[in-house]
C-alpha cells in the first residue's frame, strides 16, 4: 500500500522524479478515500508489477496528535475523516456503543446537513453503514431502533456545517485508545510471538496480543533522542517499522518547534479561509432564517388571507341569511296578523258557540239526570217484574204440580169407578128392577162418561189457561227488558253527545287562544266520562 502524509503534493513529486530516469511508463491507480485517479508513471529501478495498472491506496501514514491543529487544508480533513470513520467501522479502532452512537450522529450530519423531520422519514439510513458490526451484534436492537438512537443526537448538531461536524467527529476519534496505532508482532525467538509492539505519534508501546487497548509499557518520544538499528539490540520485521518509528519521532519532535513560515503561511491561509467560510455561512444561516421567516410570514399573511376571504364568505352568506329571514319574518308577522284577525273571530264565534253549548249542556244533564232516574225506575220495575216472574213460574210449576197429582187421582177414581161399576151394576141390575133393555145400559155407561170426560176438559182448560198467561208474563217482560235496553242506549248516546260537545267547547276555547290541539278520548265507565284533556263526572 502506498501511504501519503496529509495531501497529493508529496505523490506527485514521487512521480516527477521518475520522468528522468526510465522513457518507458506503466500505468497507475491511485485510490483515495472518495475517488479514483489514473496516472501514467516512468519505470523505477526497482522491479515493477506486472499487474496494470498498479493499484495504490492514498492514505495518512502519520496521524495528528491535535487534528484541530494539524489539519489544515479542508481536502485533508475530509480525506482523514473518511479514513479514521472506515477503520472505526472496520474495528480497527476499537470504540463503545455509546460513543459510536455520537460518531455516527456527527457523520450523518456531515452528510445529510440540518436534520428536518419533513425530509428525513423514519428508514432514511437504512443504506449508510455507521455503526461497528460489533456494536450492533452486541445489543439485541433492531435497525429502526439504532437509527431512532442515532436521530435523536443528528437532531441536536443543527446549524453544524460539514466541515465542523468531521472536525468533531475527529476530535472525539483522536481520544480512543487505538487511535494512530500501528501495531507488530515482536518475536522474542524463533517459535513464540506473544508480544506486540505499538507505534503512534506519542511513543512506542508494549502489548500483550490479547489487549491491544493497555499497554504493558510505553516510550514516549520525548526520552527517545535517537533511532538507530543494530542487529545485536532489535530485529525488525522490515523496514516500514523503523520507517514508522523515525517518522512519527521527527514528527513529534517538529511539533514540539516553532512552525516554518510556510507551515504558519498555511496555517493563516486555514485559518482566514476557515473565518472567511464561517462568516459566508452565518451570512447564509442569516438569508436561509431570513428566507424562512420570510415564507413563515408568507404562509401566515396567506392563511389570514384565506381566513378573512372565508370570514367574509360566511358574513355574505350570514347577511343574505338575515336577509331572508327578514322578508320570512315579515311575510310570517302578515300572516300572523291575519290568523290573529282571524282567531279574533273565531274566538267570538267560540265564546258563542260555549255560551250555547253550556245552556244545551245544562238541557242535557237535566235529560240525563231524569233519563237515568227512568233508567233505575225502570231497573226497579225489572226486578220486580223478575222476582213476580220467577215467583210465578214456582206458582205455575206448583200448579202443574197440582194438575198433574190431580189427574192421577182423578184417574185413579176413575179405574176404581169402573172396576165398582163392572162388579155392582149387573147385581143391582139383576135383583133390584127388571132387565134394562141394551140401549139403556149403554147409555148409563155413557153417561158415566161423559162426566168423567167433562172433568178432564175442565183440567185440560186450566192448564191451558196457566200456561198461557205464563207466556203473557213471559212476552211482556221481555218487551219490557227490550225498553230497559233501549232505554240505556239512549242514555249512552247522550253521555257520548255532551262529551263531544264538552271537547267542542274545549277545541273553541283553544282556537280563541292562538293554538289548536288534538282532543284524546279515554272510553268512559262507570264513575264518569273521559274526554278531551279533563275528566267529566
Amino acid at each position: 500500500r502506498f501511504r501519503g502524509v496529509f495531501d497529493s503534493n508529496t505523490f506527485k513529486m514521487s512521480i516527477l522524479g521518475l520522468k528522468k530516469k526510465q522513457p518507458k511508463t506503466f500505468k497507475v491507480k491511485v485510490i483515495t478515500m472518495d475517488a479514483e485517479m489514473e496516472f501514467s508513471c516512468e519505470v523505477l529501478d526497482q522491479e515493477v508489477p506486472k499487474d496494470s495498472p498498479i493499484t495504490f491506496h492514498f492514505l495518512a501514514k502519520f496521524f495528528p496528535e491535535k487534528v484541530e491543529e494539524e489539519l489544515v487544508q479542508e481536502i485533508t480533513q475530509h480525506l482523514f475523516f473518511l479514513q479514521v470513520k472506515k477503520q472505526i467501522l472496520d474495528e480497527e479502532i476499537f470504540c463503545s456503543p455509546e460513543a459510536s452512537v455520537l460518531l455516527a450522529s456527527y457523520a450523518v450530519q456531515a452528510k445529510y446537513g440540518d436534520y428536518d423531520p419533513n425530509f428525513h422519514k423514519p428508514g432514511f439510513l437504512a443504506q449508510d453503514e455507521l455503526l461497528p458490526k460489533r456494536v450492533l451484534m452486541q445489543y439485541q436492537m433492531t435497525a429502526d431502533m439504532w437509527e431512532e438512537k442515532i436521530t435523536a443526537w443528528y437532531a441536536e448538531h443543527r446549524g453544524i456545517a460539514r466541515d465542523e461536524a468531521e472536525m468533531e467527529y475527529l476530535k472525539i476519534a483522536q481520544d480512543l485508545e487505538m487511535y494512530g496505532v500501528s501495531y507488530f508482532a515482536i518475536t522474542q525467538n524463533k517459535r513464540d510471538t506473544d508480544l506486540l509492539l505499538g507505534v503512534d505519534a506519542q511513543g512506542l508501546h508494549i502489548y500483550s496480543p490479547n489487549s491491544k487497548l493497555n499497554p504493558n509499557k510505553s516510550f514516549p518520544w520525548s526520552d527517545i533522542r535517537n533511532i538507530s538499528y543494530s542487529e545485536k539490540e532489535i530485529l525488525l520485521v522490515n523496514v516500514q517499522i523503523l520507517q514508522l518509528c523515525i517518522g512519527n519521532h521527527d514528527l513529534f519532535m517538529r511539533r514540539r518547534k516553532v512552525d516554518s513560515i510556510e507551515v504558519q503561511q498555511m496555517k493563516a491561509q486555514a485559518k482566514e479561509e476557515k473565518a472567511r467560510k464561517k462568516m459566508e455561512r452565518q451570512i447564509l444561516a442569516r438569508e436561509k432564517q431570513m428566507r424562512e421567516e420570510a415564507e413563515r410570514a408568507k404562509e401566515e399573511m396567506e392563511r389570514r388571507l384565506f381566513q378573512l376571504q372565508d370570514e367574509a364568505r360566511l358574513a355574505n352568506e350570514a347577511l343574505l341569511r338575515s336577509e331572508e329571514t327578514a322578508d320570512l319574518l315579515a311575510e310570517k308577522a302578515q300572516i300572523a296578523e291575519e290568523e290573529a284577525k282571524l282567531l279574533a273571530h273565531k274566538a267570538a264565534d267560540a265564546e258563542q258557540e260555549r255560551q250555547r253549548l253550556e245552556v244545551t249542556a245544562m238541557k242535557t244533564k237535566e235529560e240525563k239526570r231524569l233519563m237515568e232516574q227512568k233508567m233505575r225506575e225502570a231497573e226497579q220495575l225489572a226486578v220486580k217484574l223478575v222476582e213476580q216472574s220467577e215467583r210465578r213460574l214456582k206458582e205455575a210449576d206448583h200448579l202443574k204440580q197440582d194438575l198433574t197429582e190431580a189427574k192421577d187421582a182423578e184417574r185413579r177414581a176413575k179405574q176404581k169407578l169402573l172396576d165398582i161399576t163392572k162388579t155392582t151394576y149387573p147385581l143391582i141390575a139383576a135383583y133390584s128392577a127388571p132387565p134394562a133393555p141394551p140401549e139403556a145400559a149403554d147409555f148409563v155407561c155413557e153417561s158415566a162418561s161423559t162426566r168423567l170426560d167433562f172433568k178432564d176438559s175442565d183440567m185440560k182448560r186450566l192448564s191451558m189457561e196457566i200456561e198461557r198467561e205464563r207466556l203473557e208474563y213471559m212476552e211482556k217482560s221481555k218487551h219490557l227488558q227490550d225498553q230497559l235496553k233501549e232505554l240505556k242506549t239512549e242514555i249512552e248516546s247522550l253521555k257520548l253527545e255532551e262529551q263531544q260537545q264538552q271537547a267542542g267547547v274545549y277545541s273553541l276555547h283553544s282556537e280563541a287562544r292562538g293554538y289548536v290541539q288534538e282532543p284524546v278520548y279515554i272510553p268512559h265507565s262507570n264513575v264518569g266520562v273521559n274526554a278531551g284533556f279533563n275528566t267529566y263526572k
